[in-house]
């Protein structure tokens, strides 16, 4: 490396000369303070990363300038420097540059092995918390069915493990990541995240602290989980910064702005989106105390509850700004669903406290039973959509949850014997449009029109992504009424995954679920480890793994305690 201190004209020196020198050139002026910023190894740094990133990118375009003599020429003849002393000035650019690199690595290295040792500290996670371990079954062919999903996990884990590490997603016949899906690029580890109770309640000790430490390492917070979780939490709030409360669908992290997406109806946000927050964000103002979440998602179901709505029902779309509906397309399939699963949900984790939640939930399906629940003419029952008041008697895959979320709520309400049968119904109906199938998979979408009954006609709708919803229903179906048959068909659904979906390097979705040789698409999606996989574990676990009475399950099967029953809903 040179020895800078034989430079005639330093850096700073350079860069004084071509501030004054006006707008032409490459630096700008320092903010007030930066330069006064240090770290350890006397380097002058940037308090702000990003502004490492900014300087490095000057230097980079500094460089590029250089290389058509441009810079050199501007240099030598516009501020009569020598042409030797130009040139020391271009090394020491590149030099300053390769040890801000330095030292930055040497910061993310620290800090890495920092956050590795605060995680390793957490030994038992949830110690004490009621079932979150356990539920090992007495029967040994249940045991041997039990375990069969669990080895199911752990080749789905491996495979992303060796072939997907830190992306959100991979695909396992390719080997690599999967960059296309809704998290983008961006290696933020969904699939580490969203696996992580599950190799949790599967005792699948190694593999779940290899997934604790890369959250402690790389999602570049705090401490493990909990202020990660809050400090995630906060980078979400301007997105609330809205007339009526109502949050944006995307936002700047960085930044902080916000908008919706372009196709939304006329600037809408979705109901399914500004409905999901509940749960999360009224935990997290419990665990850590601090009441701003609970108000956020107060402020929109408050909202919610007081505006008309037509016939009763919830439009998929509202405007943040005006507060009115957008298109008036209900469903309780995509864009609806999990609005009203968390209204019956937040009253079952309040300990059947939180009154509101009962009465819309009560009030929103009495709506959606008078208006989109239709009988086939073989008897299945079916929740139709309703499109500016015109039906389309089509039930998407993601409106199975349904069957469940009925079971649920069964208890507390004024028929609850009605309430239990009408989510077996379902729960029958969406089995009946896996069986109908050549796979034993069900379609992401299934239509009742004329002789058709639980089938799909259109080619968009014949795949099938690994998606939970219908082994959801099942599990909460066998928790309810223990009726061998849902048992019976979530192994069905096992050895259909096995034969159509395992691939050497883990479960891939597949892309027409009645042909017998289906195509696969390649992607073992993150919900596949969150969800399907896990109500697949438990319905073939004990009641005491995750037990009802004290666990409410998020939209993405990740179990939230209840109020004044689980400790775990305590802060700590």
């Amino acid at each position: 490396m040179q020895d800078r201190s034989r430079s005639k004209i330093s850096v700073d020196d350079m860069k004084k000369r071509l501030q004054a020198a006006g707008d032409g050139f490459f630096y700008p002026k320092a903010q007030g303070g930066v330069d006064g910023i240090h770290n350890h190894g006397g380097i002058p740094l940037d308090s702000d990363p990003h502004g490492i990133d900014d300087r490095n990118k000057l230097k980079d375009k500094i460089e590029r300038a250089w290389e058509n003599s441009k810079l050199n020429d501007a240099i030598v003849k516009d501020l009569n420097i020598k042409p030797e002393d130009a040139q020391q000035l271009k090394d020491n650019i590149k030099l300053d540059k390769e040890i801000v690199l330095q030292k930055r690595k040497e910061a993310e290295e620290k800090r890495k092995a920092e956050e590795l040792e605060k995680a390793k500290q957490v030994n038992k996670d949830h110690e004490g918390h009621p079932g979150a371990r356990g539920g090992e079954p007495s029967d040994p062919s249940v045991k041997a069915k039990r375990d069969h999903v669990k080895d199911m996990m752990l080749h789905a884990w491996h495979g992303y493990e060796k072939h997907g590490w830190g992306a959100n997603e991979h695909r396992p016949i390719s080997l690599r990541p999967h960059t296309g899906s809704i998290f983008g690029a961006v290696s933020l580890g969904a699939s580490i995240v969203d696996a992580l109770d599950t190799l949790y309640i599967m005792e699948l000790d190694v593999e779940y602290k290899k997934a604790r430490d890369w959250v402690a390492q790389n999602l570049n917070f705090d401490v493990v989980f909990k202020k990660k979780a809050k400090i995630i939490a906060d980078k979400l709030l301007p997105a609330f910064s809205t007339p009526t409360g109502l949050p944006y669908a995307i936002i700047n992290l960085r930044s902080g702005s916000s908008r919706n997406y372009g196709w939304a109806s006329g600037g809408s946000s979705i109901l399914s989106e500004v409905g999901t927050l509940h749960l999360e964000f009224d935990y997290l103002s419990t665990v850590t105390n601090d009441p701003i979440y609970r108000e956020k998602v107060m402020k929109i179901r408050n909202f919610l509850n007081e505006i008309d709505k037509p016939n009763g029902l919830y439009p998929n779309f509202i405007n943040p700004k005006t507060g009115k509906w957008g298109s008036q397309q209900v469903s309780l399939g995509a864009l609806g669903d999990s609005f009203y699963e968390y209204l019956i949900k937040e009253w079952l984790m309040s300990n059947k406290k939180d009154t509101v939640a009962r009465a819309m939930y009560d009030e929103a399906l009495k709506a959606i039973i008078d208006k989109l629940l239709h009988t086939s003419k073989t008897g299945l029952l079916y929740f139709a959509e309703s499109k500016s008041g015109r039906l389309e008697h089509k039930m998407d895959h993601l409106a199975c949850f349904t069957a469940g979320m009925i079971g649920i709520g069964a208890e507390g309400s004024d028929d609850e014997k009605r309430y239990i049968e009408l989510g077996e119904g379902i729960a029958n109906t969406c089995h009946e449009s896996y069986i109908r199938t050549a796979t034993g998979l069900g379609p992401e979408a299934f239509r009742f029109e004329g002789a058709v009954e639980a089938k799909s006609v259109r080619q968009n709708e014949k795949y099938y992504i690994l998606r939970p919803e219908v082994v959801e229903g099942w599990f909460y179906m066998w928790r309810l009424t223990k009726k061998q048959k849902y048992r019976d068909w979530a192994w069905e659904m096992v050895q259909a995954l096995d034969k159509h979906c395992r691939v050497p390097g883990g479960y891939t979705g597949i892309k027409d679920v009645y042909r017998v040789q289906p195509l696969q698409d390649d992607v073992q999606q993150s919900f596949f480890l969150a969800e399907t996989l896990k109500y697949l574990y438990l319905i073939f676990s004990e009641d005491d793994l995750l037990p009802l009475n004290k666990w409410v399950f998020n939209t993405e099967a990740h179990p939230l305690p209840i109020n004044g029953v689980n400790p775990a809903a305590s802060p700590e």
